[in-house]
């Protein structure tokens, strides 16, 4: 397809194309002459992923950049590819390793871990960005006098675990592999906002089935 109709299919402006692919968000067409280039549907595939991310998840191109970069990058395999890309979305801070809610905070997400069973927490410990948004979350509920039971964090990580297993049978639906790690990445854009509604529905639900609306 020429440029004007990847424009109409996909709903975006050609000069909004052609900044993606000055930036290198899409790749280069092939070049039918030296004024016009053909795109593909992977083209359109890859923008409309493009714009989610942006428009949706407010996301700077730079940090696109960075994340499809890791998309493409076919020498690592599957699970480095799709952490690689998933850690380059935005995170919380590091934490204060000298902070005594922090160190204790360490010690109850590892035995959380080792309860559950999840056999790649030592290298979640060293890498995994989500590991440390974990352990800064327990940190300050505890801090503010929020423990809460250790049987309860290991029925909420249970019930991620289910989740996770939804997600990766959707993601082994694609045929690429750069398909794939797209989806994953669009999921964590968009599908973790839309479980975090959700969970926010249910909580009014069970609420109004418990308490009414009185």
């Amino acid at each position: 397809m020429r440029l004007a109709e990847l424009s109409r299919r996909s709903g975006v402006s050609t000069a909004t194309i052609k900044y993606y692919l000055r930036e290198g968000l899409l790749p280069p067409g092939r070049q039918v002459n030296t004024t016009t280039a053909e795109y593909d549907e992977e083209h359109l595939r890859r923008l409309r992923l493009v714009r989610a991310m942006i428009q949706v998840g407010r996301l700077p191109v730079a940090t696109v950049r960075e994340v499809l970069g890791h998309v493409d990058d076919e020498s690592l395999g599957r699970t480095l590819r799709l952490g690689a890309a998933l850690w380059a979305l935005p995170q919380v801070p590091e934490p204060d390793e000298d902070d005594e809610w922090i160190q204790a905070a360490h010690q109850r997400v590892g035995e959380l871990l080792q309860t559950l069973g999840w056999s790649n927490a030592k290298l979640l410990v060293t890498i995994s960005p989500a590991y440390r948004s974990l352990v800064v979350a327990v940190a300050a509920l505890r801090r503010l006098g929020y423990d809460w039971d250790p049987e309860m964090l290991v029925s909420y990580g249970k019930l991620m675990h289910q989740a996770a297993v939804l997600d990766l049978d959707f993601v082994e639906t694609h045929p690429s592999e750069a398909e794939k790690v797209e989806t994953a990445v669009l999921g964590a854009v968009l599908v973790e906002p839309m479980l975090q509604a959700l969970h926010r529905l249910a909580q009014e639900e069970e609420s109004a089935r418990r308490y009414g609306f009185e």
